[in-house]
């Protein structure tokens, strides 16, 4: 129960804490603000209601507008309001939105250098603290992805992660690598996600999340793979039968803003987004396990049966040949080393 209460209450504790949390803003900076104009940001994401992504964008959204003395504004469409990823990427692209909180994949059409985060289980190994190290830190491997974004025409603001991963759930029992042949597993819009699962057999289908619910019930795929608190804030259990903890993909939220709005603001509001942005990841890191448990436990307690495997289970499913060719393609089409790059400061 005392986990529960802590995650129902987190995103009103958080909201109700950012207004007491120290910044870096000084009294100087104050006076700034109320020289400078009012300015309105249109924020968007697909995360549902209570995942950690929502938590995590409403804490962005409400530090910016306290940080700056309410100058400048974070209007924020969470839960897809506002279209799927695909769709926010490209209005964002052309600053009708100009933030954008989501996952990599969507962002490969457009920064093709984000496959990286494509490269099965390359995040296996390492604990969050360490991810966060090389996502977030100052080195080579951040640098070279910024500078993608900008190229991108975006501006990337951070990673918000936990080491924790992507999972699967279905209406079949998934105990063996044969058990996933034939099985019409709705995807996200990467290609690169459609080749693992083709790899293994299955049948994947890129559909946007708005038409998941429907399509699970339906019986049109048998299948989906999600973070736990999105399969639970979209009450998968309820067309579902077994999760898979497959962690065949980081669970890792990104955070952008178009770079025409960037380049338009005043020094004094971009380090407000920077500091904004650096407090809610600061914020949200340290609840994504626990939040990944609860949401687990809440999906078994509605019925689902929790599939665990063994290392050999996962050594099996990076030598198939076609995880193999996919690992290899990606890293000489798209990234040109920059998985090597990622593997060697996660070493360090």
């Amino acid at each position: 129960m005392k986990k529960i209460l802590v995650f129902v209450l987190a995103l009103a504790i958080a909201l109700s804490l950012a207004g007491c949390g120290a910044g870096t803003i000084t009294a100087n900076d104050e006076t700034i603000y109320s020289r400078l104009p009012a300015v309105e940001l249109v924020m968007a994401d697909t995360t549902g209601q209570g995942s950690a992504g929502h938590l995590f964008g409403a804490f962005f959204a409400q530090r910016v507008l306290e940080i700056t003395e309410g100058k400048l504004s974070i209007e924020y469409h969470p839960n897809g309001e506002l279209g799927g990823d695909l769709d926010l990427i490209r209005q964002m692209k052309e600053n009708q939105i100009q933030i954008v909180v989501c996952q990599p994949a969507p962002l490969v059409s457009f920064v093709p250098e984000m496959a990286v985060f494509d490269l099965p289980m390359v995040f296996s190994e390492y604990d969050g603290d360490k991810i966060d190290t090389v996502l977030n830190g100052d080195n080579e491997f951040h640098t070279r992805l910024s500078t993608a974004y900008e190229k991108a025409g975006l501006h990337l603001l951070g990673f918000v992660q936990n080491g924790t991963y992507r999972l699967t759930t279905a209406n079949r029992e998934l105990k063996t690598l044969e058990d996933f042949r034939g099985l019409r597993i709705r995807t996200m819009e990467n290609s690169n996600h459609m080749a693992f699962w083709s790899a293994l057999g299955a049948q994947p289908t890129p559909m946007a999340w708005a038409d998941v619910y429907a399509a699970l019930r339906d019986g049109r795929v048998d299948a989906q793979e999600n973070a736990a608190d999105t399969c639970a804030s979209a009450s998968l259990q309820d067309v579902q039968t077994y999760l898979a903890c497959t962690n065949h993909i980081l669970y890792c939220n990104q955070i952008c803003i178009s770079k025409e709005a960037w380049d338009s603001l005043a020094p004094a509001y971009k380090a407000a987004v920077e500091q904004a942005a650096a407090e809610a990841i600061a914020y949200v890191r340290p609840l994504l396990e626990e939040v990944d448990a609860y949401h687990k436990q809440k999906l078994v307690e509605g019925g689902m049966t929790l599939i665990e495997y063994e290392p050999e289970f996962y050594e099996s499913i990076l030598t198939q040949d076609g995880v193999r060719a996919l690992n290899e393609r990606i890293e000489q089409r798209q990234i040109n080393g920059l998985g090597e790059l990622l593997e060697k400061e996660l070493s360090e």
